[in-house]
């Protein structure tokens, strides 16, 4: 679609829609000078390109991908309007347009009924959950695995939760008998679960967690914010990682970011909640706002007061054109998920270049390779990771911007057994293929990547005369 023609839509059909309310006098102290601002905005400009290319599939790095163009032209076409959904009389069209997602995202989750809104953030999405987990279970703590986002420990030290962390197997995911040895101990009332890990992409056994859970009388919640749209992708990941998906539908809540794999500008978090009923722990009053209608205003189930509407008609207009089927939407991380899967191919079969892990879902993790038959020592395959970051970042021709994580020795020697342990940690390389340009471009990313893995040995010695 043409950005800039429906750009142009948005604007004109919102002055349209201004004019049937009269004309008024513009006030003098929003008045800016045309030359001042031309200036003003041509700095804006230059100043934004010193950005890194998230948009270009050579950015193999971080979470991060341009919103599609609808969602640009939906989200500036609402932000003229600056609506806020807190309150149904502060946004009366994109709190419908909201609640219709949040509807659509539950289906996906497979809620047969539920209680969500938006969020700002995944965090605050979190949050809303945690605080309901704290509510429903007082006295007891979280139950988290090692390799789950910073963020629930954050969260709970600002709920004062105790937190309780679990180890996990050899491929990240959280070690289901650990969980239950910490279980059986009364201390854990809530079990966060994650489903797309955002150092490794991994999912934990969510339809192993539930039941056990369930036995010890303990929620869960599912951080699904990056790899909850997979769900729409049940055929083509591998069958343990479908059946940990499907059980996101028993879980207690679940936590999902739509600016990760939904396409949307930051700001658009969602939570949801198996339970209607938790509305009870929202509750709340406000002498000004609520009064104009008998239905729920978004902020009475929210912890959240003002949140903008563009970000649900951004969504709301972005899921009509690709809407949450394997054939809409899921044909876009589809894209994802098979790159990832071949490029670790490649990189099993590439003399330069070494696989961490299998991907579970489009996040590929690898480390330049050994010279020689020698076995890796972590202290180079650390130091050879980051020249290969630095290197193909700061290229001055063809960059290519990856990302590393830092991994424990026994994370490591768990997966490479040979590898000589001289350090307590080391880092590998990180690449998430969430941008479906990723899968037509990949061989000259592979190609890029084998150059700067090879530039990494040590140069052979040289011959005496």
């Amino acid at each position: 679609m043409e950005l800039g023609y429906w750009l142009g839509r948005g604007v004109d059909a919102f002055q349209e829609w201004a004019r049937t309310y009269g004309a008024f006098a513009a006030h003098s102290a929003t008045a800016v000078d045309e030359a001042a601002c031309a200036v003003a905005f041509e700095e804006l400009l230059a100043r934004l390109r010193g950005s890194y290319p998230f948009f270009h599939p050579c950015y193999a790095g971080q979470m991060l991908k341009p919103p599609h163009p609808a969602a640009v032209a939906g989200y500036v076409a609402a932000m003229l309007v600056n609506s806020n959904n807190h309150a149904l009389d502060g946004g009366p069209a994109t709190s419908v347009m909201e609640e219709e997602v949040v509807e659509q995202l539950a289906e996906m989750a497979g809620f047969a009924v539920h209680l969500g809104h938006l969020t700002s953030s995944g965090t605050q999405a979190n949050l809303e959950a945690l605080f309901v987990a704290r509510e429903s279970r007082p006295g007891t703590g979280v139950a988290v695995s090692v390799e789950a986002h910073y963020t629930h420990a954050r969260m709970c030290h600002l709920l004062g939760v105790p937190v309780h962390t679990v180890p996990v197997d050899d491929r990240g995911r959280m070690d289901v008998g650990e969980l239950e040895r910490l279980l059986a101990t009364g201390v854990a009332g809530t079990v966060v679960a994650t489903t797309g890990t955002t150092a490794l992409g991994a999912v934990d056994p969510l339809h192993r967690i539930v039941p056990l859970a369930r036995r010890y009388g303990a929620r869960v919640h599912a951080d699904a914010a990056y790899g909850g749209f997979f769900r729409l992708l049940q055929t083509s990941v591998a069958p343990e990682t479908a059946h940990a998906l499907r059980a996101l539908a028993q879980c207690d809540s679940v936590a999902i970011d739509p600016h990760k794999h939904g396409l949307q500008p930051y700001g658009c978090g969602a939570v949801l909640f198996g339970d209607p009923d938790v509305a009870r722990f929202f509750r709340h009053d406000s002498p000004y706002t609520y009064f104009t209608s008998r239905r729920p205003h978004l902020g009475e189930i929210s912890l959240e007061c003002s949140r903008s509407g563009a970000a649900a008609a951004a969504l709301w207009l972005t899921l009509k054109l690709l809407p949450l089927t394997p054939d809409g939407l899921g044909a876009v991380l589809a894209a994802g998920r098979r790159a990832a899967v071949r490029w670790a191919g490649l990189i099993g079969a590439s003399p330069y270049l070494d696989p961490y892990q299998p991907p579970e879902l489009d996040i590929v993790t690898y480390h330049p390779a050994a010279p020689g038959s020698s076995p890796p020592r972590l202290s180079w395959i650390g130091t050879a990771s980051h020249e290969v970051l630095h290197r193909g970042m700061n290229a001055k021709e063809d960059p290519v911007f990856l990302s590393v994580a830092r991994v424990t020795a026994g994370a490591f020697t768990a997966r490479r057994a040979d590898a000589v342990v001289d350090s307590d940690t080391t880092h590998v390389l990180r690449s998430v293929l969430m941008k479906p340009e990723s899968e037509l471009y990949l061989e000259r990313l592979h190609e890029r990547v084998e150059h700067l893995a090879k530039a990494s040995w040590p140069a052979p010695p040289r011959c005496g005369r």
